[in-house]
């Protein structure tokens, strides 16, 4: 686990150099038990991303196959306990029994709105756009991790991804251009 996670920071402050890149905790509660030294990787702003990333550190030891795993990355405006929280709770679920392991294209739902009072109350489990395909791969001697990104959507999102399918929603969220790390965004269902 500690050159899992020692790659994946040294992937992250690569990919967002000149960005503040430190690693916390998850919150507190019983994540240790699934995930023990599970870690958040929190990217500040900056020339990059003018947001704040946060990557978990820990999933793809835990819940992977001959080395490679799944990592989880979440973007937002503002730096709140929040987005601790949700990385955390997604890593709690992964680390699960194996039915309830996360992949691309996957929903969940967060349990309440995902920051104040945004219609967004579930994740989609996408590809990480906004950052492209030289983030989404963190690599070490015996493995590797793929970062997904934890994409807040609402519930009429969900049932377009269910109805019409991933890749309906995902042309219409790019064509329509929406700011996914606006809380207050309108819905594109």
């Amino acid at each position: 686990m500690a050159e899992a996670h020692d790659a994946l920071r040294s992937h992250l402050e690569n990919f967002f150099r000149g960005h503040l890149v430190d690693c916390l905790p998850g919150v507190t509660g019983p994540i240790e038990e699934r995930i023990p030294g599970f870690r958040i990787f929190r990217i500040g702003p900056g020339q990059r991303f003018g947001g704040w990333t946060y990557v978990s550190s820990g999933c793809a030891g835990i819940a992977s196959a001959d080395g490679h795993g799944l990592e989880f990355a979440l973007t937002a405006r503002t730096d709140d306990w929040q987005h601790l929280e949700s990385m955390t709770m997604n890593a709690y679920y992964h680390a699960g029994p194996p039915h309830q392991r996360l992949d691309h294209g996957h929903v969940v739902p967060i349990g309440r709105p995902w920051f104040a009072d945004s219609a967004c109350d579930r994740y989609l489990i996408s590809l990480p756009y906004p950052f492209g395909p030289d983030f989404e791969v963190s690599a070490w001697d015996g493995g590797h991790a793929r970062i997904l990104w934890l994409l807040p959507i609402t519930p009429a999102e969900r049932d377009l991804i269910m109805n019409a399918g991933l890749e309906a929603f995902e042309s219409l969220f790019e064509e329509k251009q929406i700011d996914y790390t606006d809380p207050h965004r309108p819905s594109v269902a």
